[in-house]
């Protein structure tokens, strides 16, 4: 069911009964394609999204928890600040959005998770998909401004009984294993550069408050030892075998993740968000900490625009190892498959 607060994908239970409690809690969920669910053999944004598979699980937990869901494929950390990819009904951007919602729910908002960074790298990956480097350490430290920028502003929005969870990303150049030789050294050498990625980001979450939902160590991304016997490929590693069971690299060459790798992310989520008590209603703010402030977040006043495409990277033996490149790198490994077109958000849950 959902429950609309004036736009598509925005989510949010009916006033209740004069008189009547209310137990509502929400889930915020934020993010790009990865937050929407695209789906390259459909070509579209669906509901095998982690986010939704995550909000059926907390819901196990508690029963009148809400599903905000503000993802938008396409999104940059850029855009979800300013706008311009998706179109939120009464907000500027998808972080407006955010704010607006848990300013309306103060108290209530539950959980909130991100994922983004993925097509921030766009302009620095060619159509062979070799990375330009220094487009990538460039595009690395704006991420990373943007990436604090963010979290800090939805920290700070939140309470403390808020649970604030963020990702790292798999490693979907791993696909390049079974192109033979020059592939498989492809794929080492990603390796390092997705680890570096995913420490950068790891402390850009945890400068602000935020968990850390390890989706690198639920692919095996680092596991070159393992060998599995894959159908039609013979002995893979490990993080090869996973990366092609779980996303579309191996068959579409599309990194997005698959129904199962959806599957995987949730856990990945639920597996912090387990650790933490079931939040109630009814707190008081949580500190800022060291989180940047976002500049109106009183006001949920967010401007700008930028409309998001995808970028095809798929993996390439020329694809430079290069040090320092961080979040950009990480970033790269799950950009999305080539197309352009405005959207609008999808419907909540």
């Amino acid at each position: 069911m959902a429950f609309l607060l004036g736009a598509p994908g925005v989510a949010a239970a009916a006033s209740p009964s004069s008189g009547a409690k209310d137990d509502t809690t929400y889930y915020i969920s934020i993010g790009d394609s990865l937050a929407t669910g695209y789906q390259p053999d459909v070509d579209k944004d669906t509901h095998v999204a982690y986010t939704d598979q995550l909000y059926a699980r907390l819901k196990q937990r508690v029963p009148g928890l809400k599903h905000i869901r503000l993802g938008c494929t396409g999104e940059t950390t850029e855009s979800l600040i300013k706008g311009g990819t998706c179109d939120y009904s009464h907000a500027t951007s998808q972080l407006d959005a955010a704010l607006q919602a848990m300013a309306q729910h103060r108290g209530k908002v539950a959980y909130v998770t991100l994922s983004v960074g993925a097509n921030d790298i766009q302009r620095c990956v060619s159509p062979a998909g070799t990375l330009d480097g220094t487009c990538l350490n460039s595009a690395s430290r704006t991420m990373g401004k943007n990436l604090a920028r963010i979290t800090g502003a939805l920290r700070k929005a939140g309470t403390t009984n808020t649970r604030f969870v963020g990702s790292t990303y798999y490693n979907p150049f791993l696909a390049s294993w079974l192109l033979g030789a020059a592939g498989q050294q492809a794929a080492k050498e990603s390796a390092p550069l997705i680890k570096a990625g995913n420490s950068g980001i790891t402390q850009v979450y945890e400068s602000t408050g935020f968990k850390v939902a390890d989706v690198a160590g639920a692919f095996s991304s680092d596991d070159f030892t393992t060998q599995v016997n894959m159908p039609g490929a013979g002995e893979v590693p490990a993080n090869v075998a996973k990366i092609c069971q779980l996303t579309w690299a191996c068959t579409q060459k599309d990194p997005h993740p698959n129904a199962d790798g959806h599957k995987v992310i949730a856990g990945a989520f639920a597996a912090v968000l387990a650790k933490t008590a079931a939040p109630g209603a009814g707190a008081s703010p949580a500190p800022s900490g060291s989180a940047t402030p976002q500049p109106g977040t009183g006001t949920g006043a967010n401007h700008p625009t930028t409309n998001g495409d995808l970028a095809e990277t798929g993996a390439s033996s020329s694809t430079p190892v290069l040090a320092g490149v961080g979040l950009a790198v990480a970033a790269a490994g799950v950009a999305a498959v080539s197309y352009a077109r405005r959207r609008r958000t999808g419907e909540g849950n």
